[in-house]
């Protein structure tokens, strides 16, 4: 394993990591992803509410009573808007590594932006407006980093040039800084209001920027419905994961009818006394059956005992909610996206863990779904709700092991990184509080 980890291939990998590190943009992104752990944490404590106490498990209220509203109100603004929180974060993060004068206002100007193309309004029959949130959360993250570099460099350039209305010295900061943002506020609506128009006009109201995106994204993959075309699909989905486009989101709407149709087909069949059949659609469930897309369960739990301060506590808020396959606190907080020592692994445990899932269906390991399942449930509950059988319930904890197997040697790098960053940032903190106390 030592060999392993100082061969010429993992060197040059931590090597690009370090330099990845130390770009102002993928650093703010970071910064950006890590400050979301409260916001995801309680996100996700709201939907493991829900689903324990809801028709999902104890079924103590329905799904359409105040009870499961108010509870998961929480989740509406917090995950369903992970992308709003994202630009605002990432925007002060990337204006203050480029040392703009007011971050702020540049975050909200960023916001206004992203508000532009992803914020669609709609109006009911009763005259209320409102606000579509399909591409505020998750699902509008990647081009909200589009929208955070290009406003941010509108921003800069106009700090550059001094393309700004000057306000005289007696004016307080706070009004000098808004009225300095109006006119880089403006060039970037123009331009960001342009593209919508634009996308809009040009599919007759179907698209918008991020819809458009999306669909752009997926229409190639809804061909793929065989062994193989699985294989490419879900491959595709953590790749994009890695570059925070939601992949598993592109593959859903593909999936979830296959998913539908083959349990109601299975379920048909058993009813009759007949054999249940296998459908590719079933190998969608192994690329999160450890702790969600990518199968991240084990990198939490080895976190646990990890010496890397960071890792350890990223670890212990993680691997609660990824027993219910919920992966955000882990993808957000280690973070993953971006980070290619553990983009690797994430990405190649899919096929591995698809692979060995595939085999067991065609050695009667695993049966078939004939029960359609939607709810999110803890490993192991919704493979036997779906098939009533102890082998599948058991098969999502058998996979811990080869998806450990895959992250341990990734892990064990990215925790030397930061563990000799932690006791660099310890020394220089020593050192300041030394200084400081001799000019005291």
């Amino acid at each position: 394993m030592e060999k392993f980890f100082e061969s010429s291939f993992m060197v040059k990998l931590q090597d690009f990591g370090q330099k990845l590190g130390s770009n102002k943009f993928l650093t703010a992104l970071q910064a950006a992803m890590m400050s979301l752990m409260g916001i995801i944490m309680v996100g996700a404590i709201s939907q493991i509410i829900v689903s324990v106490l809801g028709p999902s498990m104890l079924n103590l209220f329905a799904a359409d009573s105040l009870i499961y509203a108010t509870i998961y109100l929480p989740y509406q603004f917090t995950m369903n808007l992970l992308s709003v929180w994202v630009v605002v974060l990432f925007a002060y993060n990337y204006a203050k590594n480029l040392k703009m004068k007011s971050p702020l206002m540049n975050a909200i100007d960023a916001l206004v932006c992203f508000f532009l193309i992803a914020g669609t309004l709609m109006v009911s029959e009763t005259g209320v407006t409102s606000i579509d949130m399909t591409y505020l959360g998750a699902q509008g993250m990647f081009i909200g980093f589009i929208t955070v570099f290009i406003s941010v460099q509108i921003e800069k350039f106009c700090a550059d040039k001094n393309i700004r209305i000057k306000m005289p010295d007696v004016v307080p900061p706070f009004l000098q800084d808004g009225f300095a943002s109006i006119l880089p506020l403006l060039f970037s609506a123009i331009l960001f209001q342009s593209a919508s128009t634009i996308v809009t006009i040009a599919s007759n109201g179907t698209y918008s920027v991020v819809s458009g995106f999306m669909a752009l994204l997926a229409t190639p993959l809804n061909a793929l419905t065989s062994v193989p075309g699985m294989f490419v699909m879900c491959l595709f989905a953590v790749l994009l994961w890695c570059f925070g486009i939601h992949g598993t989101m592109i593959l859903v709407p593909i999936i979830m009818p296959l998913g539908i149709q083959a349990a109601v087909a299975n379920g048909a069949a058993h009813a009759a006394g007949q054999p249940l059949v296998f459908y590719p659609v079933a190998l969608f469930g192994a690329m999160a059956i450890a702790g969600g897309t990518g199968n991240t369960l084990p990198l939490a739990l080895m976190g646990l005992k990890s010496k890397s301060k960071q890792i350890s506590a990223v670890a212990k808020i993680s691997a609660g909610p990824g027993w219910f396959n919920i992966n955000e606190p882990m993808t957000f907080g280690m973070p993953i996206m971006y980070n290619p020592i553990l983009c690797i692994p994430y990405v190649l445990n899919v096929p591995v863990i698809m692979l060995l899932t595939y085999l067991a269906y065609r050695f009667g390991f695993l049966q078939p779904g004939w029960i359609s399942i939607s709810a999110l449930l803890p490993m192991g509950f919704g493979s036997y709700l779906s098939t009533l059988r102890w082998q599948n319930a058991i098969w999502d904890y058998l996979m811990l092991i080869p998806a450990a197997l895959i992250y341990y040697p990734f892990f064990k790098i990215y925790e030397k990184q930061l563990i000799e960053r932690e006791a660099l940032a310890e020394i220089e903190a020593e050192q300041e509080v030394e200084l400081n106390a001799e000019f005291q």
